[in-house]
């Protein structure tokens, strides 16, 4: 009985390392694919760029999702974020399908971040931004995938 428990735990610390820790390793190992470089127009991927511009912007809005919000901490993050889109934009500069549907997402993030720009100056109440939101992840995941594939 031991034995067998034995080689079920070795057995599911195999499957954990193949499944897991193989992964990892060859990330790790900068084993790369040429997804990375496909779209390049600037400093990065674009899809990547898109995703840590709105990274910067998910990680950081929820300091100002209750009134009132602090006005230089606001312009300090807004400034950020901007500066991620101004990144990914540069970064998203060629013709490929993936670059274009990078662009239209870091315009609607721009667009998002100029709405709730003017709702915290205006204090008026947040409305469709969690929506828009998952738009525009969905649209950079879709470039992201289309970066993959070459397009």
């Amino acid at each position: 009985m031991d034995r067998i428990i034995k080689l079920v735990v070795v057995a599911a610390i195999v499957f954990g390392l193949w499944k897991y820790g193989l992964p990892w390793v060859k990330k790790l190992g900068g084993n790369d694919t040429p997804k990375t470089t496909i779209s390049r127009g600037g400093g990065g991927g674009c899809a990547r760029s898109a995703e840590r511009a709105s990274e910067t912007w998910g990680g950081g809005i929820r300091q100002f999702a209750n009134p009132p919000a602090d006005l230089n901490a606001w312009s300090n993050f807004r400034g950020n974020v901007e500066s991620g889109i101004n990144a990914a934009e540069a970064d998203c500069g060629c013709q490929a399908e993936s670059c274009r549907k990078a662009l239209s997402a870091m315009r609607d993030l721009r667009a998002l971040v100029n709405d709730f720009d003017s709702t915290i100056r205006n204090g008026t109440s947040a409305s469709d931004f969690v929506q828009r939101q998952e738009s525009i992840d969905n649209q950079i995941n879709e470039a992201a995938d289309l970066e993959r594939a070459g397009k």
